[in-house]
């Protein structure tokens, strides 16, 4: 008799089947709500992360742009082929960079919303569990990460934006490939997803990338048909993070003062600088993952007490991992520069598939206007959430609107009459300035600027090298707007600055290019 059909280990579940004609309904549920996350969300290409991510590839673009400080624009692009990627699809595609970017988020968040639905669908046998799982996903897609300094996924593209999905594919793969009434074909198909995938979340960031392999790493051991390795092998991983951890923080070299100095302004490298309400982001999801994992249950939802089990493990171990080795006073920080709590990304996601299917099952079921009614809510709390973040910039900065912020339409016009070389000093904490929205200089503007506190300051908590030009660049900008222009010049002449950014009401005899309702553009003579 043939005996090809089944790997011969057994296990303790089988997946939910899912069949072509639901995958054809998953398609079009994703693609839809794609659209939908792009109307409640927003777009914001330039801001935050997305500015740093942006500056980078337009410096592989053209290698003359940002001549002055380049660390700050490459610096976080080390180990990632994110951005060369990004930027070898903009030369074939000769769609231009914001074109690219554009199709990125899109294709991004389908493929996030895809993976989710894949691993609901291996969770919950009813279509109705499934859907409400994958749209809660959608409707809270840019919930922040407790106290990390973290959204689900970001209104931009980052290199996070593509290793999320990859992570969540990987996972989808262990489960299948640790199916019991799957064929081998389609076993060994798992297997190559779940490495594949994690191959091309390392190469988009390796950091999130190593997290997920943990992850995966523990389901796998959650899911295993044989008991010792359940119990064994998941505290083997366990001691294997402590261990890995204080082999980081032993061969690490004692942080300097000014390092020190730089990585203790990231707050949410620290447990001990977060607010309660951050810590409750991190109690409230294992509370709940608990209470679905390890609560009794038939053996036919064991896909979902696995992933709410491997959840809670990676959580309660990247909690202890943060408190143990993760503090300021420590004499080397480099634990607290990897970030652990990281890891919260996944947990959130499961957590809220988790939420989205026990709303559907339990209160929405078949009923179109609750249905209707509770997503409109969640949804108009988001909307109101984005636009109170972005509140002077156009919702969707799509790549052919002109720009309805004032700064940016100031760090426009420095693009397009400045030269390559101009150097310019703004606020250090500009980025923060009411009105600004967080949009990034560099990748509006395409002009050298000294650093600042907000994003490049986290560049510097990361990039050691980084940090002496940081504290310059912060201690000469931080009263750019009230000194006098004696004082800016002898403060930014040695620098090499030739252009400053003000704030309208700034007094000043520069000769100032620009001027509009928020700030003003004036040469340093």
């Amino acid at each position: 008799m043939a005996t090809t059909s089944t790997f011969p280990i057994p296990s303790p579940f089988s997946p939910k089947v899912i069949r072509k004609p639901e995958l054809r309904f998953a398609s079009i549920l994703v693609t839809l709500l794609t659209a939908a996350v792009l109307l409640i969300h927003g777009y914001h290409p330039y801001a935050e992360d997305g500015g740093l991510y942006m500056a980078g590839i337009k410096r592989l673009l053209d290698p003359a742009l940002y001549p002055h400080d380049p660390g700050f624009v490459t610096g976080h692009l080390r180990f990632s082929l994110f951005a060369p990627m990004v930027a070898a699809l903009v030369r074939q595609s000769h769609l231009g960079l914001p074109v690219v970017l554009l199709l990125l988020h899109l294709a991004s968040v389908w493929l996030v919303l895809f993976a989710a639905y894949l691993l609901a669908a291996r969770c919950y046998d009813s279509v109705e569990a499934r859907m409400g799982a994958v749209s809660l996903v959608a409707t809270w897609i840019t919930l922040p990460i407790a106290g990390t300094s973290l959204m689900l996924m970001d209104p931009y593209v980052t290199a996070r934006s593509l290793s999320t999905p990859c992570v969540l594919f990987a996972l989808v793969g262990m489960i299948d490939f640790l199916s019991s009434a799957t064929q081998l074909r389609n076993r060994l198909r798992g297997l190559a997803l779940c490495g594949a995938s994690l191959v091309c979340a390392a190469a988009m960031h390796p950091l999130m990338a190593a997290y997920g392999f943990g992850c995966v790493l523990v389901l796998g051991c959650v899911l295993s048909p044989i008991r010792r390795v359940r119990l064994w092998g998941t505290i083997v991983l366990c001691l294997t993070a402590f261990g890995v951890a204080s082999a980081i923080q032993a061969l690490s070299p004692p942080a300097d003062t000014i390092y020190r100095q730089v990585a203790t302004t990231r707050f949410y490298w620290f447990l001990a600088a977060w607010h309660w309400y951050e810590l409750l982001g991190l109690a409230a999801p294992l509370i709940i993952l608990s209470i679905v994992g390890f609560r009794v249950c038939p053996e036919t939802v064991a896909a979902r007490r696995a992933l709410a089990r491997m959840s809670v493990i990676c959580g309660v171990v990247a909690v202890a991992v943060a408190l143990l080795f993760a503090r300021p006073e420590s004499a080397t920080l480099a634990v607290a520069r990897l970030q652990p709590l990281r890891i919260f990304q996944i947990v959130y996601i499961v957590m809220i598939l988790a939420v989205g299917a026990a709303l559907a099952e339990w209160l929405l079921q078949r009923h179109l206007w609750r249905w209707a009614i509770i997503f409109s809510v969640l949804s108009g709390i988001m909307f109101t959430a984005e636009r109170r973040t972005f509140a002077n910039s156009a919702h969707l900065e799509l790549p052919w609107k002109t720009s309805q912020n004032q700064w940016e339409q100031a760090f426009l016009w420095i693009k397009q009459n400045t030269p390559k070389t101009a150097f310019f000093a703004l606020d250090a904490h500009y980025i923060t300035a009411p009105g600004e929205d967080a949009q990034c200089f560099r990748a509006i503007a395409e002009r050298s600027a000294l650093p600042d506190y907000s994003k490049d300051g986290g560049e510097a908590s990361i990039t050691p090298q980084l940090t002496s030009a940081w504290q310059t660049g912060e201690i000469v900008q931080a009263r750019i707007n009230t000194e006098s222009d004696a004082q800016r010049t002898a403060a930014l002449k040695p620098l090499g600055v030739t252009w400053v950014v003000l704030k309208r009401e700034a007094i000043t005899e520069f000769p100032c290019a620009y001027t509009n309702a928020e700030v003003k553009v004036c040469r340093l003579p």
